[in-house]
């Protein structure tokens, strides 16, 4: 499944084994053969199931590129077995397991894992093709609109959010300017970036989009057209809520993170029906200056919140962390204080975090306890965090500052030394004010109104 060992870990490609004798018709032949007649009488189901085992125990034990591997010694036993390989089934079960995935973007589930492996391995080793993505800013009103902060990824779309509530869609496939979306109009503004577009949640269907002054756009993405309708889902309201620092989410639920206003820090709604359905919390308290300061200069990283694949949501301010259950908004599953923490480079991944404080020391985390994982240092200490920008994603931690992006690996901890990067990318950019990665795309926004994209599955 690698592209540069197809024959070793494409077990479904393997070519049939030849069993039989030993060239001299002796008691090796004979038990080669029993051994051949018992595999084949083994029920399909059986093996499917050990098969199943044997995959996910080697991703879990060695890392995920280890499971077709250990999938082609399976196969191997026999025709018999081989032929279990041909089970969509088999495959659709693996990739939801191993890779995360349940939509299927390829022929049958076997491509799809195929493709899968190949990706991951292709971030391992720094294959990739990189673009550049280009729109005419024209369009804008002025140099401060075009200031972004918010990128987000889908399969097939990459949206940017700017200062001036908008919000511009690109088709990856094609590398082409889709549409452009723009906010309800607004004769309350308090500030001069109160509508700076500060989360974005993108599927390939549809695109909800939150702004500092707590409002909330929904659009659907079909049929595309360049300028779209959108609908205000939520009216914000920066007396009563503060400013809206950061804005994520899933299927489920919509979540934002407030500052400027005590106790009420969060803001849950259910993402299907749209409906409120928690505030509260005193997690940006300390920080409420600082977040009525964005609706003038939205370059700093007041606080950030992301949602695990568990359904929990995990923020932080500089000097805090917490964990809470969002099916149970009491619920807090864990909390931390420490050594300042680089907001702009948090992120999640599934069940984990990644986390760098001031001094350039990383940890990945267990949401759930908050216990460490894995940890590395970035080069230069703490002067390399200086602008640090962080995303990560099934099995890779990447960190953008001073126009440098270098790779961890977080699932195995190979490949550095003393807690080294595996590799830098072979571009230098400009400085980044946002930045954002998924398993198959890492993309970056520049002050020279370039998007600069990374494909690892090309």
């Amino acid at each position: 499944m690698s592209s540069s060992s197809s024959s070793s870990s494409t077990a479904p490609s393997s070519p049939d084994v030849e069993e039989g004798g030993d060239g001299g018709g002796g008691n090796g032949g004979r038990e080669r053969t029993r051994r051949r007649s018992n595999n084949e009488i083994w029920p399909e189901p059986f093996v499917e199931a050990l098969a199943t085992q044997v995959a996910v125990d080697a991703a879990r034990s060695l890392g995920r590129l280890s499971a077709a591997p250990a999938l082609a010694n399976l196969f191997l036993v026999c025709s018999t077995w081989r032929a279990v390989s041909r089970s969509d089934l088999l495959w659709q079960y693996l990739t939801r397991h191993i890779w995360g995935r349940a939509r299927l973007l390829h022929d049958t589930w076997r491509d799809e894992f195929i493709f899968r492996h190949r990706t991951y391995r292709n971030f391992r080793t720094g294959n990739y093709a990189r673009t550049t993505l280009h729109f005419d800013p024209s369009d804008a009103e002025d140099n401060d609109s075009l200031v972004c902060r918010c990128l987000a990824l889908s399969d097939h779309h990459l949206a940017s959010g700017f200062a001036d509530g908008s919000v511009r869609l690109f088709h990856l496939p094609s590398r082409r300017h889709l549409s452009t979306f723009r906010p309800h109009h607004r004769d309350d503004r308090i500030g001069r970036f109160s509508r700076a577009v500060i989360g974005i949640l993108l599927s390939d269907d549809s695109i909800v989009f939150a702004s500092h002054d707590g409002d909330i756009h929904v659009a659907s993405l079909h049929p595309p057209s360049p300028s779209p309708p959108t609908r205000r889902a939520h009216y914000g309201n920066l007396v009563n809520d503060g400013v809206l620092v950061d804005f994520t989410g899933c299927n489920r639920w919509w979540v934002g993170l407030y500052a400027g206003v005590p106790g009420r820090s969060f803001r849950v709604w259910n993402g299907e029906t749209e409906d409120t359905v928690f505030v509260g919390g005193t997690l940006t308290d300390a920080e409420s200056v600082n977040g009525w300061r964005l609706l003038a200069d939205p370059t700093e990283f007041i606080g950030r919140i992301r949602v695990t694949s568990e359904e929990s949501a995990v923020a932080c301010t500089k000097m805090s962390l917490m964990v809470f259950d969002l099916r149970n908004f009491e619920l807090i599953l864990s909390e931390e204080f420490r050594r300042e923490v680089v907001v702009g480079a948090v992120d999640v991944s599934n069940d984990a975090a990644v986390l760098v404080d001031i001094r350039g020391v990383a940890s990945v985390r267990r949401v759930r306890d908050l216990g460490q994982v894995r940890g590395f240092r970035l080069r230069g200490g703490g002067a390399g965090v200086v602008g640090l920008l962080g995303c990560m994603n099934l099995g890779y931690v990447l960190m953008c500052a001073g126009g440098a992006t270098r790779v961890w690996d977080w699932e195995t901890g190979q490949g550095g030394h003393g807690g080294g990067s595996l590799y830098s990318f072979r571009e230098r950019i400009g400085e980044a004010s946002a930045f954002v990665a998924n398993d198959r795309h890492v993309a970056a926004y520049t002050s020279d109104t370039i998007i600069h994209l990374w494909d690892f599955g090309a």
